[in-house]
């Protein structure tokens, strides 16, 4: 009789594993009638506990797990395109992208990360204090990604570290306010955003909100360096290495802070301390809304029509990281302006890797690299479905944009720190 059952347990192992069936989201351009929905499905398969499959550069950058009839419903709920196949074919498919000759690659993504935000949110009474968007927030909501906001007394109380994945958007780190003094002095808004910071610089025991952004911008460092992945979009790029850069000096003129700014600062910036770039100038004029030479906004000559940026290609057997990150329908992406648009080249440090360029206009628009045990990911520009998003203007729709490549490369980071360990190296 235990000879009996046991062929039965063996008979019935190979039944389940002949009738299994795999589902798999397709991520090309056609085949796919909601790119963006489809991470946030992916997401939730991975919060169910259940293992997901990233297959990069086949059909566009495909997901694929077992198939249940909670996951396929799930799906159609979500309006997301879909197939489904037996386990035959699934493992078919898998041997193909093993080919050395196939610029493929199958990542396992095992569990979906903590993702927090950071964004002042609302001020102590409860009123929004930024009269603008933000690109990532935007796109989680509608992918139906959770996450959870932090701020500046947050991050100086260790918090980061219960989180897998941070994000930075229209921030100044220099604590100059986003140098809108020249444009927005005078409005309620600006008045009541100075008077949160400066609130908030009490509160956290500094004298002044450029040493707050400071403190702040090095306890990130330390969470990168720890293993941490950051993703920053925006002015939250360059004035965070601006901030790093001038750790000790006053480059803060007095409407920002009370005092003047060292006029020797260019001279005493440690460049050794930033992320991304070097070398760069900062822009001494307080009325100029500009923080330094990085940003390529007022010196690029590209008109709308013409902007687009070009994602590079890479190993996806020898260089995971940068495939996962530049998975696309698409390699040519349009382009879009922001506080910062763009990073000119020869600022960027030659240890980051570049994933994506205007090459007629010699900028970098995607950029990444480790830092410590961590990583980060500087992404040029504000909102890449509103070309030029002013103070004021309404949200972007993303139910008119499913298919965005530029809000894409966003949720391909968020994605990222869900694969297996042994992937994510450079």
């Amino acid at each position: 009789m235990r000879k009996i059952f046991l062929s039965l347990v063996a008979l019935l192992g190979i039944w389940v594993q002949v009738s299994a069936t795999y589902l798999i989201i397709p991520m090309a351009e056609t085949g796919q009638r909601n790119h963006l929905k489809a991470y946030g499905m992916t997401y939730w398969v991975l919060a169910q506990g259940v293992e997901a499959y990233w297959l990069l550069n086949y059909e566009g950058g495909a997901f694929a797990f077992v198939h249940t009839p909670t996951i396929e419903k799930e799906c159609k709920t979500r309006d997301v395109s879909y197939k489904i196949i037996a386990n035959g074919e699934f493992e078919n498919i898998r041997n193909e992208i093993a080919n050395p000759e196939v610029n493929q690659d199958v990542i396992k993504l095992e569990k979906a990360p903590k993702i927090a935000v950071y964004t002042p949110d609302k001020n102590e009474r409860g009123e929004e204090i930024q009269p603008w968007d933000d690109a990532v927030t935007l796109v989680l909501t509608y992918a139906e990604i959770p996450y959870e906001v932090v701020y500046d007394t947050e991050v100086l109380q260790g918090k980061l570290l219960d989180y897998d994945w941070l994000h930075l958007h229209h921030e100044d780190f220099t604590g100059q306010y986003g140098k809108f003094y020249a444009n927005y002095s005078g409005q309620p808004w600006y008045k009541k955003h100075v008077q949160h910071m400066e609130n908030l610089a009490r509160q956290n025991g500094f004298d002044k909100v450029s040493q707050l952004k400071l403190a702040v911008a090095k306890k990130i460092a330390e969470y990168v360096a720890g293993g941490g992945f950051m993703f920053a979009m925006c002015s939250a790029t360059d004035t965070y290495d601006i901030a790093l850069a001038a750790d000790g000096v006053d480059i803060c003129a007095d409407m920002f802070d009370g005092d003047p700014a060292d006029p020797t600062a260019q001279t005493k910036l440690n460049f050794s301390k930033t992320f991304a770039f070097t070398d760069f100038q900062i822009e001494r004029n307080p009325m100029r809304y500009e923080h330094s030479s990085i940003d390529a906004t007022d010196s690029r000559r590209v008109i709308p029509e013409q902007d687009y940026f070009t994602l590079f290609d890479f190993s996806a057997k020898w260089d995971p990281v940068p495939t996962m990150l530049t998975q696309c329908q698409t390699r040519t992406v349009k382009g879009f302006m922001g506080q910062n648009t763009a990073f000119i080249k020869k600022y960027i440090k030659p240890s980051v890797l570049i994933m994506g360029e205007n090459k007629p206009a010699s900028e970098a628009r995607y950029i990444h690299s480790t830092y410590g045990k961590g990583f980060f990911t500087f992404y040029g520009g504000h909102d890449p479905e509103d070309y030029q998003h002013k103070v004021g203007d309404p949200p972007t729709d993303l139910s008119l944009h499913p298919n965005s490549a530029g809000y894409r490369l966003i949720l391909n980071n968020i994605l990222f720190p869900a694969a297996k360990k042994k992937h994510q190296k450079t």
